[in-house]
C-alpha cells in the first residue's frame, strides 16, 4: 500500500488538510523525480562523486546529532554550574 493510500484511510483528517498532505506528497515525488533525472544525466565517472557526497551528508547529519544528543545528556551534569546565585545576573541578560 503507497504512503498515499494510508492518507485517505485516516478518518481524523479533515478534507483540506487531507488535500494539503496530498500536494505536499506530490510536491516531494516531483522533487525527487527530477533529482533522479539529474543524476541519470550525469556521466558514469560523475556517480562515485555524487554517491560520496551523498554519504557526506548522511555522516554530518549523524555528527551533528550524536552532538545534540551529547549537549542533552550533559546538560543536567552542568546545572550545578551554570544555576547559582553568582551567574544570575548573567542569566538575566
Amino acid at each position: 500500500m503507497t504512503p498515499e493510500c494510508y492518507l485517505f484511510k485516516d478518518p481524523r483528517m479533515d478534507p483540506q488538510t487531507l488535500i494539503r498532505e496530498a500536494e505536499k506528497m506530490n510536491e516531494e515525488v516531483l522533487r525527487e523525480q527530477i533529482l533522479i533525472k539529474k543524476i541519470k544525466a550525469l556521466p558514469l565517472d560523475k556517480f562515485a562523486e555524487v554517491e560520496d557526497f551523498v554519504d557526506f551528508l548522511h555522516q554530518r547529519d549523524e555528527e551533528n546529532r550524536l552532538k545534540k544528543a551529547a549537549a542533552r545528556l550533559s546538560e543536567k551534569a552542568f546545572q550545578e554550574v551554570w544555576d547559582n546565585p553568582e551567574d544570575a545576573d548573567y542569566d538575566r541578560l
